[in-house]
């Protein structure tokens, strides 16, 4: 990128003028420390806006943003009207988020070049002007705190600490002095010495900025070294609650996957400090921070597909708005690139190309267009920034596009599995005792009470949009895909908020060998009787669904949704099969009647098309009758006739067992047999069957090449130890496993392991090659 040119300097004298101004210390700070407090004001707006140094604001589109953000800072200064009740007229106090917003808005078109109001002093004066309004009428030291503890503590300081440090030379000792005073009620020193209750995860990455923006504006060297010294807590993995697991799983409300809500923010948030805080006294040292590093590819990536961030890790947020999920992905693109400037070597490439990757691919909602839309600096304040990083990114032919990965990846801690393959991606939640069936609160997500029943998302080529256009709003959500449910009719917000809506169940999980996975789910509905067992065995061109002990005493049917599909496409359905014409098929063996609708569902003021497949249980199954069961196929992008030919090829996938003590398959073209022991037991015949001796879940695949791989996890986190025999000749074990106490070969295999308890869920791997052993 070409560097401004002498005349635009020429005309952005006024900026000199900004930073000597900065020069002046403020409170506690010394001339010992006086540059510091200079160099953290120039870096934060470096750093949050990408002003100097990261675009040329006479190029576009920075040029029509910025003299944007201007006009609008211009409507909002002349607008303002300071009265006892509002700062702006149509704004009403208390107005926690809109008022200081305005007010940011107006400091960012003050702070940054081409506004046609850089370094203004009218503008300057009436940021401080309306700043210290604000504290005198709403957040005063003495004010009583109201409505939700966020806006108090993190939004609104945040905002208003924002706009004093871009807005620094015309605030004066006693604005300054009020602000921080205000900010020193609601976000004393002490919040931050308990790493408990609000003060986790995301959370505390906030407090810690909030304290970092008041350490600045109130040049308070204290404030500045408890900022960085806070975060500490936040590093290390944790094994229960808020935080970081090992598998990459992100808890935060202590049972809610969150990754693309909170952690989104906490990622954003600790690349941002990492960057400001660099050269600093309080520069970030803390050595276990390097697992923020390792969480760009253990926590984040796997839940991005073509750039939008998987609903089954926002939370409550899944409802907010339509391409939610894209938006978010833009988040985490953004920070990611923030994070790569001062990352390694290795991790800086490798993210780089990863974002272009998931740029190039998202083609719902481009992720430059969308970022040039938002970059007017004006509530999305790292836009600006951001659109020139991936610009520089995409521009760059030294950078490749990141290619979107294939595997598994099983995150046990979080009851969350992703499998990608050529041309499709698919995802499912689940709920357990650590894990909420959803969250709701704040009048959000009333009623995603099932998206932790089982829900399964999937995705193939071109469709990154099916659960981002107004497919929260729109689709029935008793008919969830994937899930199974009991059609019992619930209350908006049914459970309690904040993710209190945990099952008893303990073995929800699986293993994988990284390639192929077996998931299961031991499902209790959500204010419900219903029970059941579901297995999800993720091959290479298709999801194998298993579900058996199906059981309700609700007195409603009981359904599982085969699939829920936002499409207006031809929907085919014959003997044994069905097929989604650009979508893909679904194999539903002999003995089950699969059903079918097509409708038009309209809800705020939208309407979208959806085909709807579904296995109808009946009313109370268990009840009078035997516990219910079903076995289908997912096909994502396949084809009418390879759907009908999988159909027609029953010996494809073999059953080894569908009941609530074992769920198998055997799929010999793949050399995999994989089971869930619901209980201790043996799934399948003598020839390549599979025991165990306590609960557990079990994958073998043959390689072909004369090894196999054998993975072992135990989901219930309760082994101290546990043998798998399976019947097939072995000569020896060439890759072990440290928990691997013994091993038997010859005519069968028989693997000891110890301690598995600790493994957090996680899966034990061994090699083993194939035959007889000679020994």
């Amino acid at each position: 990128m070409e560097g401004p040119s002498r005349r635009l300097f020429l005309q952005l004298g006024g900026l000199a003028a900004l930073a000597a101004a900065c020069a002046a210390p403020r409170a506690k700070a010394t001339p010992e420390n006086a540059g510091t407090f200079i160099l953290l004001r120039r870096r934060w707006r470096e750093v949050t806006l990408g002003w100097p140094g990261t675009f040329d604001p006479e190029r576009e589109p920075y040029r029509t943003r910025l003299a944007r953000l201007g006009a609008q800072a211009a409507r909002h200064r002349d607008a303002m009207t300071p009265a006892r009740r509002s700062l702006w007229p149509d704004l009403p106090f208390p107005s926690l988020d809109a008022t200081p917003a305005r007010l940011r808005a107006m400091a960012r078109a003050y702070a940054l070049p081409g506004t046609g109001l850089t370094a203004e002093p009218g503008l300057g004066t009436a940021v401080a002007a309306g700043v210290e309004h604000y504290v005198r009428h709403v957040y005063a030291a003495d004010a009583e705190q109201t409505g939700n503890w966020w806006d108090w503590r993190i939004g609104t300081p945040r905002a208003l600490l924002d706009a004093a440090v871009l807005a620094a030379p015309h605030l004066t000792d006693t604005q300054v002095s009020a602000l921080c005073e205000a900010v020193d009620t609601f976000v004393p020193e002490s919040r931050l010495d308990d790493y408990e209750g609000n003060s986790t995860g995301a959370n505390r990455v906030d407090l810690c900025t909030v304290t970092l923006l008041r350490a600045i504006a109130g040049g308070d060297p204290g404030r500045a070294a408890l900022a960085a010294s806070a975060l500490s807590p936040v590093f290390p993995y944790v094994t229960d609650g808020d935080g970081f697991y090992r598998d990459g799983s992100f808890i935060q409300h202590g049972s809610v996957a969150y990754q693309g809500g909170y952690g989104a923010v906490l990622l954003t948030g600790l690349a941002t400090l990492f960057a400001v805080l660099r050269g600093t006294p309080w520069e970030i040292t803390d050595p276990a921070a390097g697992t923020v590093l390792d969480a760009v590819d253990r926590a984040f990536a796997p839940f991005v597909h073509d750039g939008a961030c998987m609903d089954l890790v926002r939370g409550r947020g899944i409802d907010r708005r339509s391409y939610g999920d894209h938006r978010r992905g833009r988040e985490i693109a953004a920070a990611v690139l923030l994070l790569a400037e001062t990352a390694p070597d290795a991790e800086r490439a490798r993210w780089r190309a990863m974002v272009k990757g998931w740029a190039v691919r998202d083609t719902a909602e481009p992720m430059l267009q969308a970022a040039e839309g938002a970059a007017q600096g004006a509530t999305q304040g790292g836009d600006l920034a951001f659109h020139a990083r991936l610009s520089a990114v995409l521009d760059d032919a030294a950078v490749p596009a990141a290619a979107e990965p294939t595997g598994h990846r099983l995150f046990p801690m979080s009851a969350r599995a992703v499998h990608r393959r050529p041309g499709w991606c698919a995802a499912v939640s689940m709920a357990s005792s650590r894990v909420a069936h959803y969250e709701h609160g704040n009048g959000e997500n009333l009623r995603g009470w099932h998206t932790g029943s089982g829900m399964l998302y999937w995705w193939t080529t071109g469709q990154g949009d099916q659960y981002s256009d107004a497919f929260w709003p729109t689709v029935d959500p008793y008919r969830l895909p994937g899930t199974t449910v009991s059609t019992r009719r619930l209350p908006d917000g049914a459970g309690g908020e904040w993710g209190d809506t945990r099952p008893p169940a303990e073995w929800v999980g699986g293993a994988t060998d990284g390639v192929c996975a077996t998931v299961g789910q031991h499902l209790f509905g959500l204010e419900s009787t219903l029970e059941a067992f579901k297995s999800w065995f993720f091959l290479d061109d298709a999801v194998v669904c298993l579900g058996a002990g199906i059981t309700c005493r609700d007195g409603v049917p009981v359904e599982t949704v085969v699939d829920n599909r936002r499409a207006g496409a031809r929907l085919t359905v014959d003997t044994g099969w069905a097929h989604l014409d650009g979508h893909g098929g679904y194999v539903v063996p002999a003995g089950q009647s699969l059903r079918t609708l097509r409708e038009d569902r309209t809800a705020a003021g939208v309407t979208r098309p959806y085909a709807t497949l579904w296995l109808d249980h009946g009313v109370d199954p268990g009840m009078d009758s035997g516990a219910a069961g079903y076995v289908y196929h997912l096909m994502p992008g396949a084809g009418p006739a390879e759907t009908a030919a999988r159909a027609a090829d029953p010996g494809w996938a073999r059953v080894l067992a569908n009941t609530s003590a074992q769920q198998g398959i055997e799929v010999p073209s793949l050399g995999v047999t994989a089971v869930n022991f619901w209980t201790a037991g043996r799934a399948g015949g003598r020839a390549g069957g599979l025991t165990a001796s306590d609960p557990c879940a079990v994958l073998v695949r043959d390689l072909g090449d004369g090894t196999a791989t054998v993975a072992v996890a135990d989901p219930r986190r309760a082994l101290d130890g546990l043998t798998v025999t399976w019947d097939r000749p072995v000569a020896g074990v060439t890759r072990g496993h440290p928990l691997l106490r013994r091993v038997e070969t010859g005519a069968r295999l028989a693997l000891t392991f110890g301690g598995l308890a600790d493994q957090e869920g996680a899966s034990c791997q061994v090699i083993v090659r194939l035959g007889v052993s000679t020994a």
